[in-house]
């Protein structure tokens, strides 16, 4: 597999190449400081997106009027976090790898390289159990058990090409499972909401969810490792540009769907077609812009100034 495709591989290329303050500075430049500061900046706009949309759902105003603005700039803040919550977790997975890596001096990685295909596959218990733990009230997308065994499992585990090539072997097995278990699933839980604070165990921690995300994430490694593991142009291009999308992304797809709101004789699948160009429009064309902007583009982006620029710089003030 093309290793610069999966944050996964930045993520152990930093920790091999970099000392641990180093490491940790990266990631907090990368991660936190976007999924912090960068709120300050851009999220707002997100947050009237979600706010409206939230509001036409519920059929009822959720904020009441007379609010004083600087109040309501940060309501609107904190209603903009959205799909950041991901990278916000990904800081603290980060943080406690680097701790566990100067432990182990790795030790622990060799170890679970040897993991043959039945212990990998048994890994779902465990997965289905830390569904359980470490969930924050209310704001149910903070699952700091689920994610974080993910995580872990993926540096340790799914990083290791011995442990993919005993997977490649059982392609044919994976894949008709977890396409079975994706029917069995649907069928079941259609229609439910997955973000409901009260259902979302029921419907994302149970036990054909689990059982048929953990076949999925199984066939997903073994097929890419028998039929995708190539480099092309697209992929090399996606590779530069990955995080921009995931940045950006979801502010045109939220804002396309709240402006169809008002137009309901489109049909839906034109619709879906408006939404994903928009999507695509903002995840391509907006880190373009604010990357080049100084200041913005670190708070926004996690972008420094190149170090050769700021050499050049203070060259250029000594003569």
């Amino acid at each position: 597999m093309d290793r610069r495709s999966f944050r996964l591989f930045e993520i152990i290329d930093n920790l091999d190449k970099h000392t641990i303050r180093e490491f940790i500075r990266s990631r907090t430049d990368k991660l936190l400081v976007p999924s912090t500061l960068g709120l300050f900046v851009w999220c707002w706009i997100q947050g009237i997106i979600s706010m409206k949309t939230s509001a036409l759902i519920s059929e009822e105003t959720l904020i009441p009027e007379g609010i004083p603005a600087p109040i309501m700039y940060f309501i609107e803040v904190l209603s903009g976090i959205s799909i950041l919550w991901f990278i916000q977790l990904l800081w603290v997975f980060c943080i406690v790898l680097a701790l566990i890596r100067k432990l182990e001096k790795g030790k622990l990685y060799a170890l679970c390289g040897k993991a043959n295909t039945p212990v990998v596959i048994l890994l779902a218990v465990p997965l289905f159990f830390v569904g359980f733990i470490l969930n924050t009230p209310y704001i149910t997308v903070y699952r700091f058990g689920f994610y974080g065994f993910g995580f872990f499992v993926g540096y340790f585990l799914f990083s290791q090409e011995t442990v993919i090539d005993r997977l490649r072997k059982y392609r044919f097995v994976f894949l008709p499972v977890s396409i079975a278990l994706g029917i069995v699933y649907t069928c079941m839980y259609y229609g439910q909401n997955y973000a409901d604070s009260f259902a979302h165990i029921e419907v994302i921690n149970s036990i054909p969810a689990v059982a048929f995300a953990w076949a999925a994430v199984l066939a997903i490694f073994a097929c890419s490792r028998e039929w995708f593991d190539k480099e092309t142009a697209f992929t090399r291009f996606m590779v530069k540009k990955n995080f921009g999308v995931y940045m950006f992304h979801y502010v045109g797809i939220s804002g396309a769907a709240l402006f169809l709101y008002s137009y309901p004789s489109i049909p839906l699948a034109v619709r879906y077609i408006i939404v994903l160009a928009a999507g695509l429009a903002t995840g391509f064309a907006l880190p373009e812009i604010i990357s080049r902007i100084p200041v913005i583009r670190f708070l926004v982006m996690g972008i420094r100034k190149p170090k050769k620029a700021v050499a050049e710089k203070a060259a250029e003030k000594q003569n």
